[in-house]
């Protein structure tokens, strides 16, 4: 067995780029043929792309994938290929593997178990295969088996589990292929990314290995394929316990191959980065499909000088830096679409001006600390800097009102309101930007704001995608100071000695969020509890209790808060720009946590609260 070769590969697909998707398999299938691999194992859903939705309800298209799926034969010949695809069978629609041999189908090993939980909805479009079922179905006029399959290639006896199938304890189809006697375990995948998740699949891949006594190989998508969902690329062999080979993650390539020989024995083993790298990893090359996938030229954003837009600024700035570092100047400009290549000394800098255009908007609210951070960081890393005062704009939709109205507005009864003016009004110019710069529109909503709507609609949740809406405020305002040392982003200085204000209320009422809120240390701890582990709020008050050094009726009152703002805002989480999942949870209604827009707020349940 040591003297057979195989391999694992990851491509970044797009749903229903057929040409794209099929000619990076192809490539990949000819890399892992000059490696001298003999099994290539692709990953789950391959030729379609696994972001594909309701497409997969389609007659046209599990039928289009099977006639992909014929185009790539003739690139199989020598080696044997194992690539993801839907097949329907009257009106169920099964999420297959095909096993080509030496250009020839010689099976369809279907999913057993659907992921149904966070941001996966597999059971709308797919139907569970049973356990030790298999049919034939006709394909270029032959029977081929599909269902429940094994395979054998010279002395090594294989079969699959694909994605999800891992993951169900007992009830897994490793125990049935272990009683098999197989020698290898394939896992081709579309495993999400979540910040930590690869130290959790590392364990899953040794404890499998070690379990079912056998050769264990995982194979993941790759990239931003659709617009949520990023995707690692991790490839990963593992034998009885022991994990033997990992791929660099993350990668700026349309596909990597990573090829083993079948022995038991360390060879190369990539390090699994820490949560703060896996963030600007994962967000960089996010942004980066993102902007090419939707054939835009870069991206605007109303830089504040706060955290939030500055974080934004500085993931952009890394998406340069690491694509260049990987794909090379001419290579990260052809993939990007970019015609002018930069012809000066600081290559970096130069394509920044092109890509981030970014604006501060100020008013009369604005303090001169805030426009030096971001002035300071905006040139520090080299994108585009206007600025401009928005309040005579303010001023004349003030003035409208109060004339329909017949009265003045003051902060003492109409605080929201003057706040939101400002905020929306920054709104129409920066769109002009965009429009102008045909580039996308990066929004600067966290999870913290979001989870109790400290965001005004139409104002700073304004754009076409929101980068870290899926990231608590707390992890950012640590990850900036993890940032300006570990990036080498001198230009994060100032951010990181202001205090987080909206700067929407004079300045002489030192408006903070916090202050307006509470500690965002405290809102994580809430929302955890709340959101992620779906609590009562009693069971949100017991448990922090006894976590967090408060004072009951305090940590009462954030509780009630947070419950209050959270349900009374579902609408404002409803509309929302589409952001990256980059954590283990997130508060998107439309891939993780859906929620009533109308409730009774917790009404019971808060006031039992008052009863303790």
């Amino acid at each position: 067995m040591s003297s057979i070769k195989i391999a694992g590969a990851t491509v970044n697909q797009t749903p229903l780029d057929w040409s794209g998707n099929l000619n990076r398999i192809t490539c990949a299938i000819e890399e892992a043929k000059k490696q001298g691999a003999e099994i290539l194992c692709l990953p789950e859903l391959a030729i379609t792309g696994y972001g594909s939705e309701d497409l997969f309800l389609s007659y046209w298209f599990p039928k289009k994938a099977l006639a992909q799926l014929e185009l790539l034969l003739p690139h199989c010949e020598g080696i044997t290929v194992a690539v993801g695809l839907p097949i329907r069978i009257q009106d169920k629609v099964y999420n297959c593997v095909a096993v080509i041999e030496n250009a020839v189908v010689k099976g369809f090993v279907a999913k057993q178990f659907m992921a149904i939980d966070g941001v996966h909805y597999e059971f709308r479009w797919f139907t569970p295969w049973k356990a030790n079922e298999v049919v034939e179905i006709e394909f270029q006029d032959q029977m081929v088996p599909l269902g429940d399959l094994t395979f054998q290639h010279k002395e090594i006896h294989y079969g699959f589990e694909i994605c999800e199938d891992a993951w169900r304890g007992k009830l897994r189809p490793g125990y049935r292929l272990c009683d098999r006697k197989v020698d290898l375990i394939f896992n081709p995948s579309a495993s999400h990314f979540a910040m930590g998740k690869t130290a959790l699949r590392k364990e899953l891949i040794e404890e499998s290995s070690a379990t079912f006594d056998c050769y264990y190989c995982y194979a993941n998508l790759l990239g931003n394929e659709a617009g949520r969902m990023i995707f690692d690329g991790e490839i990963l062999l593992a034998k009885s316990g022991k994990l033997l080979s990992r791929n660099k993650l993350l990668s700026f390539e349309d596909f990597q191959v990573k090829s083993f020989y079948l022995e038991p024995k360390t060879q190369d083993i990539a390090f699994i980065n820490s949560k703060n790298e896996e963030f600007v990893q994962a967000s960089s090359l996010a942004l980066f499909d993102y902007m090419r996938k939707s054939r835009s030229t870069g991206f605007v954003l109303s830089l504040s000088g706060g955290a939030d837009s500055s974080s934004i600024a500085i993931l952009v700035a890394e998406m340069v830096k690491r694509g260049i570092g990987e794909l090379g100047l001419e290579g990260f400009c052809k993939k990007a679409g970019i015609k002018n290549l930069p012809t000066s000394q600081h290559p970096e800098k130069e394509l920044m001006k092109q890509i981030l255009t970014t604006a501060y908007q100020g008013t009369k609210n604005s303090s001169d600390d805030t426009f030096s951070s971001a002035e300071t960081l905006a040139e520090s890393i080299g994108a585009t800097f206007y600025h401009w005062e928005i309040d005579e704009e303010v001023k004349s939709y003030t003035a409208k009102i109060e004339k329909a109205i017949g009265r003045k507005l003051t902060w003492e009864q109409d605080d929201i309101t003057l706040q939101n003016i400002q905020a929306r009004t920054r709104s129409p110019i920066i769109w002009m930007l965009a429009n102008i710069n045909n580039a996308l529109l990066l929004s600067t909503s966290n999870r913290s704001e979001g989870d109790v709507g400290y965001a005004t609609m139409d104002g700073d949740t304004s754009g076409s995608i929101s980068p870290i809406a899926a990231v608590d405020k707390f992890f950012i305002l640590n990850w900036l100071s993890w940032a300006e040392k570990n990036l080498d982003r001198p230009g994060l200085a100032k951010v990181n000695s202001l205090q987080p204000t909206a700067e929407l209320r004079p300045l002489e009422r030192t408006q903070t969020d916090e202050k307006d809120l509470m500690p965002y240390a405290v809102i994580v701890e809430i929302e955890k509890l709340a959101i992620r582990d779906r609590r009562s709020p009693m069971d949100v008050y017991l448990i922090l209790s006894e976590e967090l050094k408060l004072e009951p009726d305090t940590l009462k009152d954030y509780i009630k808060k947070f419950f209050r703002l959270w349900s009374r805002n579902q609408w404002k989480r409803e509309r929302l720009a589409p952001s990256f999942h980059l954590d283990e949870f997130n508060v998107d209604p439309k891939t993780w946590y859906r929620f009533p827009i109308l409730s009774g707020g917790f009404a019971e349940e808060l006031a039992q609260l008052e009863q303790l």
